[in-house]
C-alpha cells in the first residue's frame, strides 16, 4: 500500500460544514493535479458522494472535462450501511481505504457529524484532522466547555478528547503526531462582539491542547449554488461556467486559495494551487 496522504475533516456536531470544506478541498487539490481518493463515512447523507455523482452526471450531459477523484464507497446503499455493526462498518471501512490508499497520493476522508466506530478509525489514520466549526458557542461546545458565569474555558470536550487520543496513539505508534486544524467557518458580517469572545476561547484552547486555527470559507452562496452540479469555485473557468460569474465568486476563489495555502495543500501539489482569476 502506498503512503497516501489523508485528510480527515470531522467534527461531532452537524451542520458545521464538514462535507462543504470536503469537496472544496477535493476539487482545489484535483485541480492541483493530485491522485485523490474520497470515502464519504456519514452512511445516512453521503453529500460528498452526492456531490460526485452530480459532477459525473453534469460534465456528462455538457461534453465538459473537469479532474474526478478515486472515490471507494464502502459497499451497499447509505441506510443499509448504518444499520451494520461497528465491527462490520470498521472492517468495510479498512478494505475501502486500503483500496484508495493503493491507488492515491492523498486520501480524504468525510465524517459523520456524531461519535461512530468508523469516524474514531478515520481520525487515527489521519496525518491532517480539519475540523470546521461555525462562530458561536454552540459550535464551540464540541471543543470545549466554558464556564457559564465566567466564560472562561474549564476543559476540552468529548471530541477533543478524541483527537487527543488519536494523536497519542499515532505518536506512540510511528513518532509523529497528527496535524489538527480548527476552521473558523461560516464567518457572518454581523455579530463583532460574539465573534471576539469565540475567538478568544478558540486560541486560549490551541494553546492549552495543541491545535492550529485557520480561516474557513464564509457563508457565500455560490458555495451552495454550485452544488448540484458537482462543481465548485475551482472548477469555474472560460470553458465550465454553469452560472454568471461576479466579483463576489473570484473573492470566494481567493478564500478557497488561502484556505488551501493555510492547510499545506501546496505541498501536496507541488506547489499548483488556484490560479488567481
Amino acid at each position: 500500500m502506498s503512503q497516501a496522504k489523508v485528510i480527515v475533516v470531522g467534527n461531532e456536531k452537524g451542520g458545521a460544514g464538514k462535507s462543504t470544506i470536503a469537496i472544496h478541498l477535493a476539487t482545489a487539490l484535483l485541480h492541483g493535479g493530485v491522485r485523490l481518493g474520497v470515502l464519504d463515512l456519514d452512511l445516512r447523507q453521503q453529500s460528498m458522494a452526492h456531490f460526485f455523482a452530480n459532477r459525473a452526471a453534469w460534465l456528462k450531459a455538457n461534453g465538459k472535462d473537469a479532474p474526478m477523484p478515486v472515490a471507494m464507497p464502502l459497499g451497499g446503499d447509505g441506510p443499509k450501511l448504518a444499520k451494520l455493526s461497528d465491527e462490520q462498518a470498521v472492517a468495510r471501512l479498512t478494505e475501502a481505504f486500503e483500496a484508495a490508499a493503493a491507488e492515491a497520493d492523498v486520501v480524504l476522508i468525510d465524517t459523520p457529524g456524531g461519535d461512530t466506530a468508523t469516524s474514531r478509525t478515520a481520525h487515527g489514520l489521519a496525518d491532517l484532522i480539519v475540523t470546521p466549526m461555525n462562530d458561536s458557542f454552540v459550535d464551540f461546545d464540541m471543543l470545549g466547555v466554558v464556564d457559564p458565569v465566567s466564560l472562561e474555558v474549564k476543559r476540552p470536550s468529548l471530541y477533543s478528547e478524541t483527537v487527543w487520543n488519536s494523536r497519542k496513539m499515532r505518536a506512540a505508534s510511528q513518532g509523529r503526531s497528527i496535524d489538527w486544524v480548527v476552521l473558523r467557518n461560516r464567518l457572518a458580517p454581523t455579530e463583532a462582539r460574539n465573534r471576539k469572545r469565540v475567538d478568544e476561547r478558540v486560541q486560549a484552547l490551541a494553546k492549552r491542547i495543541g491545535f492550529r486555527v485557520g480561516p474557513g470559507l464564509r457563508d457565500r452562496v455560490i458555495y451552495r449554488e454550485l452544488f448540484p452540479f458537482g462543481l465548485t469555485i475551482a472548477d469555474l473557468s472560460t470553458d465550465i461556467r454553469p452560472i454568471p460569474v461576479s466579483l463576489q465568486h473570484v473573492a470566494a476563489r481567493q478564500e478557497l486559495r488561502s484556505l488551501s495555502s493555510f492547510l499545506g495543500l501546496s505541498e501536496l501539489t507541488g506547489g499548483r494551487l488556484l490560479a488567481a482569476e
